[in-house]
């Protein structure tokens, strides 16, 4: 690939990203991590691994505005109709348009491809460890969901159980699925750098949100019951 043809599908897709979640430098960790795991992949084509990452979230703004839509459906028919309109051969646009269409987690539509594999791969490397948990909560943010949900003994529920969503309802019924995902074996190998670390993070956020309720709360009963008047008295 040319630094002219990387420039045309770099700009455009900079004139996509509008979701702080999914911004350009998330695009260039997915490109980075795609071209990592390809040097220990045999026989990957790299123009259409490169086009693939570089234009994989170009559906994010329509998904942003109606969360009925499918990123990857909407930004795969861009990417196609953008490299097509570009005078790309109808071939390479397929293909790309095919990487698009299967990166996201959702197994009736697995990536089939060895380039769909590894964008597969390295996407998804950008929703585990830290760095997952940073992007969630941003979105999360984003769109207004809560960090936690409330269980019905009064306590932060751990989401395993929630339905609706939340931080540790995200986690729980995905980000720590993902592990077990990867196509690759350079994925596999990276993903599991980065469990230890989002693991820690989740007990720990889950224990000081949680640790008000139990330790405070108690207290503050105390207090409306009259049990605390002696104390504020003196």
């Amino acid at each position: 690939m040319t630094r002219e043809t990387y420039g045309l599908l770099n700009e455009y897709m900079q004139s996509q990203m509008d979701d702080a979640a999914h911004d350009r430098e998330h695009i260039y960790r997915v490109l980075y991590n795609a071209v990592d795991i390809a040097s220990y992949e045999k026989g990957v084509d790299l123009d259409v691994l490169v086009a693939a990452c570089l234009l994989h979230d170009v559906g994010r703004r329509e998904q942003f505005a109606n969360p009925t839509v499918c990123h990857a459906e909407v930004g795969a028919e861009k990417a196609y109709d953008f490299l097509m309109g570009h005078g790309f051969a109808e071939g390479f646009a397929a293909h790309v348009r095919d990487c698009v269409l299967t990166h996201r987690f959702r197994k009736a539509r697995p990536p089939e491809s060895t380039e769909a594999k590894i964008l597969f791969d390295a996407d998804k490397l950008d929703a585990v460890g830290t760095m997952g948990i940073a992007r969630t909560l941003n979105y999360k943010g984003q769109v207004g969901d809560p960090l936690y949900n409330m269980g019905p003994d009064g306590i932060p529920s751990d989401g395993a159980g929630d339905t609706v969503n939340s931080f540790f309802h995200e986690y729980k019924f995905k980000m720590e699925r993902l592990y077990d995902g990867f196509y690759t074996k350079r994925g596999r190998e990276l993903a599991a750098t980065r469990k230890k670390a989002a693991e820690a993070f989740y007990k720990a956020l889950l224990e000081e949100c949680r640790g008000p309720y139990i330790v405070g709360r108690p207290v503050l009963d105390e207090m409306l019951n009259g049990e605390g008047r002696r104390g504020r008295e003196t």
